[in-house]
C-alpha cells in the first residue's frame, strides 16, 4: 500500500501525537470522531487517515475569557 501524503497520519499516529502532550484517546474514539464528521479523512482501502494539522489543534489551547467580559454578578458569590 502506499503512504498517504505527509499531511495525512494513521490513527494509531494522531493517538501518539496526542499522547506525547498527554491527552490520551485510543485510535478507535480518533477513528469515531472521524466517521462523524469532526475530523477530515480519507480512507484508503480498510484503513483511515486524518490531517496531522487538525489533530494537533486540538492540543491548543482554546480563547480564555476574563471575568471582566463575563455576565455581571456571574462570580459574586466567589468573592465571599
Amino acid at each position: 500500500m502506499s503512504k498517504p501524503p505527509s499531511d495525512w497520519i494513521s490513527l494509531s499516529e494522531a493517538a501518539e501525537l496526542l499522547a506525547s502532550s498527554n491527552v490520551r484517546f485510543k485510535p478507535d474514539t480518533i477513528g469515531r470522531w472521524a466517521r462523524v464528521g469532526q475530523l477530515q479523512s480519507i480512507k484508503l482501502g480498510n484503513r483511515r487517515f486524518v490531517r496531522s494539522a487538525e489533530v494537533k489543534s486540538l492540543l491548543r489551547p482554546h480563547g480564555t475569557s476574563h471575568q471582566s467580559e463575563m455576565q455581571p454578578g456571574l462570580f459574586e458569590d466567589l468573592d465571599a
